[in-house]
């Protein structure tokens, strides 16, 4: 397999978390509930859509050491961040690009202020609007499968939430592409993202079951909330050789992993016990 061609952020990570230790959130933005997010939109039109210049990185080979920061509060460190991968690894995640990617991307900073200090525990937390943010370990493994016999240069994600998940595909895929059918959610991803200047990703605000064919077909295809089936103009837009992975069921839940194998063939079959929201059509 080829190994994809790595991003990094072209802020260092840690600056961002120093700024919010300081008194902010990233780089001066408020708090990110789903009301400052739509307020400090307004402050940059452009979003993400606007490129960056971005060198490549490979995170398995350039172990940089941490910038310590006197001010970061234990529950969010870097410790605590190392000590949420080892879990995951723990618990069977075995890609050093995934685990990588993990530990990079400061989660707590996608949580309101009032959830940071249960950001590294292995659970989903509320975002808000009846949403949550994954629990890690399931992020971990859902793009551990991505990643398997896959080359991620064009990567659907479905469910942008409050962008957690986006920031970690954005490290382990060339361009990633991510749908929020709640205006509000779209709205706090932006804001949430923003400060980190993440070259690579596109926010689309819209309905996830329909995809995005004006882009397709995708390398990878992931889902962050579960339908009875996975809808079919998904599996339509799945690149020739690529992987979906998505949650199906109502009350219980499997993740399952579609393969396609020509133009008129897919493969599917079932990892392991899952639980997340329910996947709605439309957009609110």
């Amino acid at each position: 397999m080829t190994a994809p061609k790595e991003k990094r952020f072209p802020l260092s990570l840690s600056s961002v978390v120093e700024r919010k230790e300081s008194g902010g959130r990233g780089l001066g933005t408020a708090s990110a509930s789903t009301q400052t997010a739509m307020q400090n939109l307004g402050r940059d039109a452009s979003g993400l859509s606007r490129p960056h210049p971005v060198s490549a990185w490979n995170p398995v080979k350039e172990q940089k050491t941490p910038v310590v920061n006197t001010n970061e509060s234990p529950l969010v460190s870097e410790a605590v961040r190392r000590a949420m991968v080892a879990r995951i690894a723990q618990q069977g995640v075995k890609d050093p690009i995934v685990l990588e990617a993990m530990r990079a991307v400061p989660r707590h900073l996608f949580l309101d202020s009032g959830l940071e200090s249960q950001a590294y525990i292995d659970a989903s937390l509320p975002i808000g609007h009846h949403q949550t943010i994954s629990q890690p370990y399931i992020v971990a493994r859902m793009l551990e499968i991505l990643r398997q016999g896959a080359k991620l240069d064009n990567v659907l994600e479905i469910g942008t939430g409050c962008g957690y998940q986006a920031a970690v595909l954005s490290l382990i895929a060339t361009d990633v592409y991510s749908i929020e059918r709640i205006k509000a959610l779209h709205e706090l991803a932006k804001n949430n993202l923003r400060p980190m200047r993440i070259a690579n990703i596109r926010l689309h605000y819209g309905d996830g079951m329909l995809g995005m064919p004006q882009v397709a077909p995708f390398d990878g295809i992931i889902l962050a909330a579960a339908g009875m089936e996975v809808p079919q103009a998904l599996l339509m837009q799945l690149k020739v050789g690529g992987r979906l992975i998505a949650p199906v069921g109502g009350r219980n839940q499997v993740l399952q992993l579609v393969e396609r194998l020509s133009d008129v063939e897919w493969k599917s079959s079932v990892v392991e016990n899952c639980h997340f929201v329910p996947l709605h059509s439309g957009v609110i």
